[in-house]
């Protein structure tokens, strides 16, 4: 943990060098009347010894659970190298570079990361990051917008992350963006092109493509891009960092490619954090960047031939122009960014590609698993990365509770924001779960099935 050394001597020494009689004399311009006092509802400091004892009984307290859930924020194994690196001093304590004049080492890390962005994306250009997935996705459709210039409206698949959704409509709604939901294919959960006849010949900026989807679905990206801009549309690819080990690039999607990439990149060394911090991603062909919002990092060469980085674009506030700005993004996940930087240098191509095919099997593995239980169907046909949904015939609520308390996280319930597909699961199984794992699970749920089974059967023997 931290570790402060001013002892009281020290602290003495750095008042009376200052010409302060008191660490108070430092705020004695704050009014008397503004300040809170003494805090008295405080105990009194711990030792180190009892502070890491109390700390790691409170962890305790949370219990070790097996996870399931992934639905944009995904547990993956992390090398212990990586945030070892990250906290090291010359990473953790910088900013963000606002200035031209920021450390080379902070400049030159964000330009690897851009330049292994692109190149998973298939992409010219990266940003060095911005907020999390779903603004991300709101920046790609403010983008879409700007640079078609004729239309004002979005083309959404109902495949979209419904978090991602909510979160694009609230930022784009007061701008007179719309956002126009395709249908999605109740059998094989994904955007058929059937769905999007009806839009055909229709004012849209832009397409979104989730790869995978929200249901762990693959779509059709090649028919969906070329049908996009073959109606004068833009593409944005909403995409999982880590599938792109294993699946196309949006960059190679139909004939042309999407236009733009987007995405979480949690899954790139970033732990579950009970939800953060983490970092959206932002890729785009050239063609597009000036509409790019964020900061680029360059490189170049100075006047004596050194190879050196600096900032190349950059939509700062002192740059913005009301109506006219690119976004008001003025910073980014510059820690995260770090880590996920670390994570691909040391697990390389060929690293990124057996923790993907990791997760394929091991989803894989866990739908046949469940799906042996009684009770239990897969609710789509179609192949699936990362995560798939099944069905039950009990409430989703009420087996995720129980299996709460069996120590299992079981997924994601689908009821609140899919109610047409029934008591839907989602389920997904990283590079993380083993065969122990994934039995364990199913066997919990097959018991809690046949309680419920056993117990509603008693009851209708009773009426």
């Amino acid at each position: 943990m931290p570790f402060i050394p001013h002892t009281d001597a020290d602290i003495d020494a750095m008042l009376a060098a200052i010409g302060a009689r008191s660490i108070d004399d430092l705020f004695d311009e704050i009014p008397k009347e503004l300040r809170a006092g003494k805090l008295t509802q405080v105990p009194e400091g711990l030792s180190e010894m009892d502070i890491t004892r109390l700390m790691s009984a409170r962890a305790a307290q949370d219990g070790t659970y097996l996870n399931f859930i992934g639905a944009g924020a995904y547990e993956h194994h992390i090398p212990a190298a990586v945030w070892e690196i990250v906290t090291r001093g010359e990473f953790y304590s910088a900013y963000t570079p606002y200035q031209a004049e920021a450390s080379q080492g902070t400049l030159q890390l964000l330009y690897e990361f851009q330049t292994m962005m692109a190149s998973l994306t298939g992409m010219d250009v990266s940003n060095a990051s911005l907020y999390e997935g779903a603004s991300a996705l709101a920046e790609a459709v403010l983008m879409a917008v700007r640079a078609h210039k004729k239309s004002r409206r979005i083309l959404m698949p109902q495949t979209v992350h419904p978090i991602y959704r909510r979160v694009v409509r609230a930022i784009v709604k007061n701008q007179d963006i719309e956002l126009v939901e395709a249908p999605y294919s109740a059998e094989d959960g994904n955007t058929p092109m059937d769905a999007l006849k009806r839009f055909e010949g229709q004012d849209f900026a832009a397409l979104v493509i989730p790869q995978p989807n929200f249901f762990g679905v693959l779509e059709d990206v090649d028919e969906l891009t070329d049908w996009a801009h073959a109606n004068n549309m833009f593409v944005i690819g909403l995409v999982n960092p880590t599938s792109l080990a294993l699946l196309k690039a949006p960059g190679d999607w139909g004939a042309k490619g999407a236009d733009i990439a987007a995405g979480e990149g949690q899954p790139l060394g970033a732990p579950l954090s009970s939800g953060g911090p983490y970092y959206g991603f932002l890729c785009c062909k050239e063609a597009l960047v000036r509409q790019m919002p964020g900061r680029i990092v360059g490189r170049t060469v100075d006047l004596e031939g050194k190879p050196g980085f600096t900032l190349t674009l950059q939509a700062r506030e002192q740059h913005i122009r009301r109506s006219k700005a690119t976004s008001n993004i003025c910073t980014n996940q510059g820690l995260v960014v770090a880590a996920s930087t670390i994570y691909m240098s040391l697990l390389g191509p060929d690293g990124l590609e057996r923790v993907a095919a990791a997760c394929h099997a091991n989803v894989n593995a866990l739908v046949q698993k469940l799906t042996s239980v009684k009770g239990v169907v897969r609710a789509f046909k179609r192949p699936v990365f990362h995560e798939a949904v099944v069905k039950l015939d009990a409430p989703v609520a009420d087996v995720l509770q129980a299996l709460e308390a069996e120590k299992i996280l079981g997924g994601f319930d689908l009821t609140p924001f899919y109610p047409e597909l029934g008591q839907a699961l989602l389920v997904c199984a990283t590079e993380t779960r083993t065969v122990d794992d994934i039995t364990h699970y199913a066997q919990q749920l097959d018991r809690v099935l046949a309680q419920r089974q056993s117990a509603n059967a008693h009851a209708a023997r009773t009426v």
